[in-house]
């Protein structure tokens, strides 16, 4: 049977699911060298489990507090009362009170002590519970102590601890309270450690808040205090506070806020000497513990004491390097609007696919870009490029030049930085003239990628085992090869270069801003926008029956399409509906990711659109639209055209814009086909993929096909190799993926764990509106929708669209809206080019946009000035 106390230097941080968190943490401390931790002993999670196992109604209010969801308050508010009153009514048991008082007899009862919850799902890696539970300073004699006790047992169940564990996925009936009783310490002073710089992440800078008194004044916020910086040994930031109050312990137990003396409100809480203490000590309880800690300390006399230490959980993750230089990681998935992170098995294939290294950290990919900025033939180029992407970006970078501490600008262009150059590189192998006369290219670059495809779809079939996983590593050169044919590039350049160029030439010229835009409207080959017109038709085949129409409102199982031929029309409208998922079938929300769920494996998720479409649109409405941009577009060329020829010089500059014109209508449509091609390849790799996770099932490898998604490409190889898993690593994985779901990736990080954000460097936008990237045209005003999830969305016609990022998935819910404002996004990203295309003003890049605006808000935006305003 398992103790139900323990002596701190008893335990160590094995003993989680014994100590709870703070009690294996504060075990642990006792073992580093030179860290003083006060004397004390915990009440294992054993004595809490007893303690529910007698307070008979418990388990049945545990019952009930299950199901429910964060916003049902009015009933987490009841039952978490009524589980508090419980079980601090419950007695102690004899024996476990008998325990208490011979360890507290042991550091002498007469003393004061501090009583601290400690939860075994507290001070996780991925989740902290920091101030979640109860703590008590001061608490004197032992019946005080018994009491104080069980108001921690108690606090396990108060309305925000309640509310954090929904919050983040833990089961209340599996989360146990053990309480930690120490010596009680009375501080000059005390205070917080961030091993790691909690605002900036850089994992150089201690970041040290003090306060006088007793640390508790400074957890509650009742006071401010100062904040020290350090660096390499080195005091290098310091803000002094006033400090008017402090809290302090009365004789008779307890605790109380004390008015500081006038004289010392205004003086450094810690010298220099004490501040390079503190922060020599955090880095060895940061070594001792092997990640950036969150340390409570207090100061008594001279010497330190350490109360807390815990992971430090909102960091996000620095991406491994196998070397001590600097490196800038620059996001992978703000470029491919997929800010989501990805599981193990498609950051591999991702990473297969990729030309050049990509790094790994918090589920998402970064390209390191530190070699192209140090080098002057490169930094420019690199800087440009990626700002054309994302402004912010940009500016990221820009701030880690101008500080010159970081890049050391090298002599000469570095050895290897011209795949820095991306596109570009590739692109000038393709003289700009040859692909402009070329009239059928972008129909070859399809009809060579479709006859790849279907050779694919053909060879894949006759392989298994081990040879799958080979197969899939040769097709993809073919795949890397086919993305970066320098035609297929050129291509795309041609019309984006057009497009700058007109913009450019027309605002000098003419003074119209983003005349491109429009000039993109309905452009030819635009696989994607043309997949937001093909839902469109399959919604006029299922209007004209209104059987089908009314069972679809109500389809919720994936199998529906097997039960349409029973309605009159189901057959047509199964045809039209498996017609466009032949052609469409492999896309999804995130679809760089091969693990996410494919259209063609959920079709469901269609549902909700083409019932939209069929609400919000007349018969023929697809043809219509794309008509009425082809001749917008027509019309705004006919209208510069018109113009320039008035001009100065005017026949020439007509005829220069003619011609760019004709770039942009003949290649940007272009622009969204290799990535429809590499998703279609990607979903024949996962069919291959699943029908071996099949087997494994089948085999007894592994308990689901779904687990396979928590291997990398190779150790799925080397499980269908041998037959052998390690499961404790898959659940491991798993859980690492709920954290990583609540990080928010940065744009730009460096080596050091530093995260630059970057700042729109505009002041022509109206008080109080929110800066971001114009990247279609246009000034619209409306109901914002803000959505999270595409499966969620109830669009209206005439609603504008705030949500984080648009992939491809979300053309279909393009066509009906009339804005659109995302948080990720950059000029050439498929959202904007898709806006363009449908006439639709949008800005992209609002930081926090789904935050700052409220679902159904009037707003308006401006794509062509860039921001927005709430109305």
């Amino acid at each position: 049977m398992r103790p139900f106390l323990l002596d701190l230097y008893d335990i160590d941080k094995t003993m989680q699911t014994q100590a709870g968190g703070k009690g294996a943490n504060l075990g642990e401390l006792t073992r580093v060298d030179d860290i003083r931790v006060p004397g004390g002993f915990c009440i294992t999670a054993e004595a809490f489990k007893r303690i529910v196992a007698e307070a008979l109604p418990v388990k049945e209010l545990l019952a009930q507090l299950s199901p429910l969801k964060a916003e049902n308050r009015d009933k987490i508010c009841i039952l978490g009362d009524t589980i508090r009153k419980t079980i601090e009514e419950a007695a102690v048991p004899y024996d476990i009170q008998e325990e208490i008082i011979r360890h507290l007899s042991a550091l002498g009862e007469e003393n004061a002590f501090a009583v601290r919850s400690s939860a075994t799902a507290e001070d996780l890696p991925t989740a902290s519970f920091a101030g979640q539970h109860d703590t008590y300073l001061n608490v004197i004699g032992k019946d005080a102590i018994l009491k104080h006790i069980s108001k921690c047992w108690a606090s396990l169940y108060t309305e925000r601890a309640i509310v954090y564990r929904i919050q983040n996925g833990f089961d209340h009936r599996k989360v146990h309270l053990a309480v930690v009783v120490q010596q009680m310490v009375f501080p000059a002073a005390a205070g917080i450690l961030f091993t790691a710089d909690p605002l900036s992440g850089n994992r150089n800078v201690l970041s040290i808040d003090a306060g006088f008194g007793l640390g508790e004044a400074m957890v509650s916020g009742l006071v401010n205090t100062d904040n020290y910086k350090v660096q390499n040994g080195k005091v290098t930031g310091k803000i002094i506070s006033t400090k008017k109050l402090a809290i302090s312990p009365l004789k008779t137990g307890g605790t109380e806020q004390q008015e500081i003396e006038p004289g010392k409100q205004a003086s450094q809480t810690l010298t220099d000497a004490q501040i390079l203490q503190i922060g020599h000590i955090g880095r060895k309880i940061e070594a001792h513990f092997g990640s950036p800690q969150d340390i409570e300390w207090c100061l008594a006399g001279d010497t330190f004491y350490i109360v807390q230490s815990r992971p430090i959980t909102t960091l996000f993750p620095v991406p491994e390097a196998n070397d001590a230089d600097n490196h800038v990681y620059v996001s992978v998935g703000h470029q491919q609007m997929m800010t989501d992170p990805i599981k193990p098995l498609g950051l591999s294939v991702w990473q297969l696919t990729s030309i050049r290294p990509m790094f790994h950290a918090g589920g998402r990919l970064f390209v390191d870009i530190a070699s192209n900025l140090a080098s002057p033939d490169t930094r420019t180029m690199i800087v440009e490029m990626l700002g054309k992407s994302d402004p912010l970006i940009k500016d990221a970078l820009m701030t880690i030049l101008g500080r010159g501490d970081f890049i050391t600008s090298l002599p000469g262009d570095a050895p290897g930085n011209s795949q820095g150059n991306g596109n570009t590189v590739l692109s000038s192998q393709v003289p700009q003239a040859e692909i402009e006369n070329d009239p059928a290219i972008v129909a070859e670059l399809i009809r060579d990628s479709e006859f790849s495809l279907a050779e694919l779809k053909q060879h894949i079939r006759s392989k298994s085992g081990t040879a799958v996983f080979d197969f899939i590593l040769e097709d993809l050169q073919q795949l890397k090869k086919s993305l970066f044919d320098p035609r297929s590039l050129a291509v795309i350049i041609a019309a984006m270069d057009a497009a700058f160029w007109i913009n450019e030439k027309m605002y000098a010229w003419l003074g119209e801003k983003n005349a491109a835009d429009t000039l993109s409207q309905s452009v030819p080959n635009n696989i994607t926008s043309e997949m937001g017109l093909a839902l469109m038709d399959v919604a006029d085949v299922v209007r004209r029956y209104p059987e089908v129409v009314a069972y679809l409102a109500q389809v919720k199982d994936d199998g529906f399409m097997n039960e349409l031929a029973q309605f009159t029309g189901g057959q047509e409208s199964k045809d039209a509906i498996a017609a466009f998922l032949d052609k469409y079938g492999m896309r999804c929300v995130g679809e760089i990711d091969i693990t996410k769920i494919r259209w063609t494996e959920k079709p469901t998720l269609l549902v909700p659109m083409i019932l939209s479409d069929i609400r919000n649109f007349e018969p023929g409405a697809s043809t219509l639209k794309f008509e009425q941009g082809r001749l917008e577009a027509l019309k705004k060329e006919q209208d510069l055209l018109e113009r320039l020829t008035q001009l100065p010089d005017g026949e020439q500059k007509a005829g220069e814009t003619r011609r760019k014109i004709r770039m942009i209508r003949k290649f940007a449509g272009y622009r969204e086909y290799p990535k429809y091609a590499k998703v279609n390849r990607y979903f024949v790799y996962k069919q291959a993929l699943l029908k071996e996770a099949g087997l494994l099932v089948k085999a007894g490898v592994i308990l689901d096909k779904e687990d396979v998604n928590y291997l990398t490409f190779e150790e799925f190889r080397e499980v269908v190799r041998t037959h052998n898993t390690d499961y404790q690593y898959i659940i491991q994985r798993k859980d690492a993926y709920k954290h990583y779901e609540r990080l928010t990736p940065p744009r730009v990080i460096t080596s050091d764990g530093e995260i630059f954000t970057g700042k729109y460097k505009r002041e022509n936008i109206p008080a109080g509106a929110m800066a971001g990237l114009a990247v279609s045209s246009g000034v619209v005003e409306g109901r914002a929708r803000v959505i999270l999830n595409m499966e969620e969305a109830d669009l209206e016609k005439g609603d504008i669209l705030v949500t984080s990022f648009t992939d491809p998935s979300w053309t279909p819910l393009l066509v009906s809206i009339k804005g659109l404002v995302t948080e990720v996004g950059g000029m050439m990203t498929h959202g904007a080019v898709i806006a363009r295309e449908y006439g639709l003003p949008a800005v992209v890049g609002v930081e926090n946009a789904t935050t700052l605006i409220k679902d159904e808000q009037p707003i308006r935006v401006n794509g062509t000035e860039g921001y927005v305003e709430i109305l």
